[in-house]
């Protein structure tokens, strides 16, 4: 089906989470046929029911004024230490590797591959599509020390890999994710126009905290929608068979099936 993609074997939708539509069982099952085992549909985007999954969004830009004193003077030491541009994707390709390897390794990610094929493969898919590209630099003496990926979808979209030096998270006069943010929620919001910017959806992972970050600083916020899962017959029966026991598995990829199999429910 046009617009719906194979990942980590589950169907997703590919384009803005506003756009998605209410799949039937008959076009679930039609995805199935060509792989994977599950097909994730959300749809009733920013629906004014409160539910158990949602997409981060942004929809406005008040500027420094609308943030809080504590957050206001980070973002301009930010500002000050780091400069924060759109790139082209060849410097990504050249010097982005090592910034990536460091952020996972800091993150201890254990379910991401961080191979060099598997970013260049992913650099090479996003070449594909309509994708803007951020760079952080040191002012002082103009290194490289972070990227960022941005899917377009017209008038609104999807903030996507961050990857920044630890050490320069760790400086007190850096803060890179707040000038980060705030230069991109400028430029999106403000001088584009656009309508909304999201985070993604609601993570099933939980290996991050940086929503969290986003509604507490920038105020971004939760825009409900429904979330409906149907998987392949066999899978449904190991999911159902997994699930009384899902706070005490531990095996991450499992665990995230099962979370995201409880927001389903409406029970996490």
């Amino acid at each position: 089906m046009n617009g719906f993609y194979l990942y980590r074997k589950a169907w997703r939708y590919d384009g803005a989470p506003h756009e998605e539509p209410k799949l039937s069982d008959k076009e679930c099952q039609s995805l199935l046929k060509q792989g994977g085992l599950m097909v994730r549909n959300t749809y009733n985007f920013d629906c004014q029911e409160e539910t158990c999954f949602w997409n981060l969004i942004k929809d406005h830009f008040g500027g420094l004024e609308e943030l809080s004193g504590n957050t206001r003077k980070k973002v301009r030491r930010s500002l000050e230490h780091l400069d924060f541009r759109r790139v082209d994707i060849d410097l990504i390709k050249k010097q982005g590797y090592p910034i990536l390897r460091a952020t996972f390794d800091d993150y201890s990610v254990t379910d991401r591959i961080t191979s060099v094929h598997t970013f260049e493969t992913y650099l090479n898919e996003c070449s594909q599509k309509d994708f803007d590209y951020w760079g952080i630099f040191d002012r002082n003496d103009n290194r490289f020390v972070g990227f960022f990926t941005v899917m377009l979808w017209g008038d609104s979209c999807e903030y996507g890999l961050v990857a920044i030096m630890p050490e320069y998270k760790r400086k007190s006069t850096a803060y890179p994710y707040y000038g980060l943010f705030y230069s991109m929620n400028q430029y999106y919001l403000q001088e584009k126009g656009f309508r909304y910017v999201t985070d993604g959806s609601r993570s099933i992972t939980e290996h991050s905290n940086i929503q969290q970050f986003l509604e507490e600083k920038f105020h971004f916020r939760k825009s409900y929608c429904h979330l409906a899962i149907h998987y392949l017959w066999w899978m449904k029966i190991a999911v159902n068979m997994l699930y009384p026991f899902k706070k005490i598995i531990t095996l991450p990829r499992i665990r995230a099936i099962l979370n995201m199999e409880a927001m389903q429910r409406g029970e996490k």
